[in-house]
């Protein structure tokens, strides 16, 4: 691996806007690559295509992984697989809100629960974490000690729910059950906004 250089986690934030249920705000998103010299997994597609592109600097693009369907993290997703060549991936149970963003392209697999996607000689895990949206998942790294929630975990606590497609108590025990079990100093690389670990977090989400 050393001749290839380590597997490292990289951060681009892009800005864009988020729509649903007929409204519509600013949003920056986290774009995460996971990856080494020679090829990268580019985990949510936001709002622009060619900036993400760039960051892989020239390395093969082995996956464009959907954590969720939202609109702010899939919207560049087909400009950016044109642009790589890349598969992307996300959810069935996410499959009517691709179409809201992307109605005439659908995704090019799927993602399941326990599914292993390899980069760069590593795996990550999917889990499957319901509740911000039906199909929303996560990325567990084990080798990077991190975990890729999208919008079900951030610092502070759950992600968002209260509009379609998504549930309160799900997602709390999504969270519970699938990510508070990981090792209390994995790192969580969130959809928006700063990291933090999973044992920072366990106070944050309510007993059931």
């Amino acid at each position: 691996m050393s001749a290839r250089g380590a597997v490292r986690i990289e951060r681009v934030v892009t800005s864009g806007t988020f729509s649903l249920d007929g409204e519509t705000f600013d949003v920056d998103n986290n774009v995460w690559l996971v990856g080494d010299d020679e090829e990268v997994l580019i985990v949510d597609a936001a709002h622009d295509a060619r900036t993400i592109h760039r960051a892989t600097t020239g390395r093969r693009v082995t996956a464009i992984v959907c954590t969720h369907a939202h609109d702010d993290h899939v919207d560049a997703a087909a400009e950016l697989a044109g642009l790589t060549g890349a598969p992307v991936l996300l959810h069935p149970a996410d499959h009517e809100l691709w179409a809201a963003t992307h109605p005439d392209r659908k995704p090019d697999g799927e993602l399941s629960d326990g599914q292993r996607i390899g980069v760069a000689g590593i795996e990550l895990q999917v889990i499957h974490n319901p509740g911000h949206t039906w199909g929303s998942c996560s990325l567990y790294a084990t080798f990077l000690d991190a975990v890729f929630t999208g919008d079900t975990l951030f610092h502070g606590g759950p992600g968002a729910t209260g509009r379609s497609y998504s549930d309160r108590p799900t997602i709390e025990a999504s969270i519970r059950n699938r990510l508070l079990t990981l090792p209390g100093d994995t790192d969580v690389h969130t959809g928006h906004g700063e990291d933090t670990t999973i044992a920072a977090e366990r106070p944050n989400v309510p007993a059931p």
